[in-house]
């Protein structure tokens, strides 16, 4: 094998099974620094031999095996100045009986269901230690994002609009805390998987809508969280196939379908009802539509899979017209009842006003304001606002739009408030 073939092999093994690697490093090596650095020299050693000796019939298998020993030799050179270490050493010696049981055998998946100790395995007990509640959610979406996802602390920071130091210090406050607490790198028992799956998916959704509405900034959506939200939701529905996994996934396919049709090509706002529905993507409709009835199929219904629900309702109108606006008000009805919130009261209001009318929706926005609820969230000030421009109360809308205006951070947001405003001006 030539040197640049071997050179693509090993680019294409880390692109595909990188983080498989690492999550299988990280528990047997005990540390997330050391498993980075072991993945580091096993890569490197995989440039030097595979070109002399041929690409593994089991590239996992040898990355592992090479990233463990090199960590097992680091450590004994550390070792002359530091005695606890050598004992972490042989620690880590100790566990190859389980590592031989551990790297990949071509049926990770099976492995992961019949409690096994596969990659697979490895994969989930990193997202679920990422995702742990003892870290805080900041931490917990950094870090998913650079152990599981891969990203940089680069892209993550010019994702989340910090400074890659800052970004970086938090990465490593996560992963100290998760030494120093001794939390266990482990899938949860039967007993706490709801409630720790329910972190795992909000962390994955959090970072799917800060990619598909970003919070603020000069773009109206930041394409590359979004896709990483959607591949880690692919993953944990691989490993971990409950309903609210294919609830959650169908959701961020059903609204990433719409992306296309959301801006004009100079980045301004176009809403759900002008939207040029020939551009929404047809394919991944079908896949978000085949998975929500998969969940709804199971009679084990949850807030992801009644959002993904009414996703699916508007997807499948032909133009806004024809959408099924009893349909989704009932099943907004559903989601209050089983998980209230005032964001959920606000989205059933529109749902009511596009049914019923403005001011059917206009009453039930002026209560969860009057109620203090959502009094700091913009778009609760801009959907009175545009209740009230449709009923011609022009002093009541313009005052709405100025509130939501005061609060946006987002520059397409806040250039479509101004064009409302100036709109109200003219007439």
């Amino acid at each position: 094998m030539t040197a640049e073939a071997a050179r693509r092999a090993v680019d294409a093994v880390y692109r595909s099974e990188s983080r498989r690697v690492l999550a299988t490093l990280i528990r047997l090596l005990g540390d997330f620094d050391l498993a980075e650095e072991a993945l580091s020299d096993a890569f490197a050693a995989a440039v030097r031999q595979w070109p002399r000796d041929g690409v593994p019939a089991n590239p996992c298998a040898w990355l592992v095996s090479a990233g463990r020993f090199k960590a097992i030799d680091s450590l004994r050179r550390r070792s002359r100045f530091d005695a606890s270490v050598e004992k972490l050493a042989r620690e880590i010696q100790l566990r190859e009986g389980e590592e031989a049981s551990s790297v990949w055998n071509g049926n990770g998946g099976a492995a992961a269901r019949a409690g096994g100790h596969g990659m697979e395995d490895d994969r989930l007990r990193l997202v679920f230690t990422c995702c742990h509640p003892a870290l805080q959610p900041d931490a917990q979406v950094a870090l998913t994002l650079r152990e599981v996802c891969g990203l940089t602390t680069e892209e993550i920071a010019h994702a989340f609009l910090t400074t890659p130091p800052t970004l970086a210090q938090r990465i490593v406050r996560a992963k100290a805390k998760i030494r120093e607490e001794h939390i266990p790198y482990e899938v949860p028992g039967r007993e706490d998987l709801p409630d720790r799956l329910d972190a795992v998916l909000r962390v994955i959704y959090l970072v799917f809508n800060e990619g598909y509405s970003a919070s603020s900034g000069a773009a109206l959506t930041r394409q590359a969280l979004s896709e990483e939200a959607i591949r880690l939701g692919r993953l944990v529905l691989e490993l971990l196939p409950e309903p609210e996994v294919m609830g959650l996934l169908a959701l961020m396919l059903l609204h990433e379908s719409r992306r296309a049709a959301r801006a004009t090509p100079d980045g301004e706002i176009i809403l759900l009802a002008d939207q040029d529905r020939s551009r929404w993507d047809r394919e991944t409709i079908a896949e978000g539509v085949a998975l929500v009835n998969r969940a709804l199929s199971t009679r084990r219904i949850g807030p992801y899979t009644l959002q993904a629900a009414i996703a699916a309702v508007h997807a499948q109108a032909l133009d806004a017209a024809e959408t099924d606006w009893n349909q989704v008000v009932g099943l907004y009805d559903v989601l209050a009842r089983i998980d209230p919130s005032p964001v959920v009261s606000l989205n059933r209001a529109v749902a009511v006003a596009m049914r019923d009318g403005p001011a059917a929706g206009l009453e039930l926005v002026e209560r969860i304001l009057g109620r203090g609820e959502l009094a700091g969230y913009q778009l609760a000030h801009a959907v009175r606002a545009d209740f009230c421009r449709r009923l011609g109360r022009t002093a009541d809308a313009r005052a709405s739009y100025e509130r939501a205006l005061s609060l946006s951070q987002q520059e397409p947001e806040r250039r479509f408030l101004k064009g409302r405003l100036e709109e109200l001006a003219e007439g």
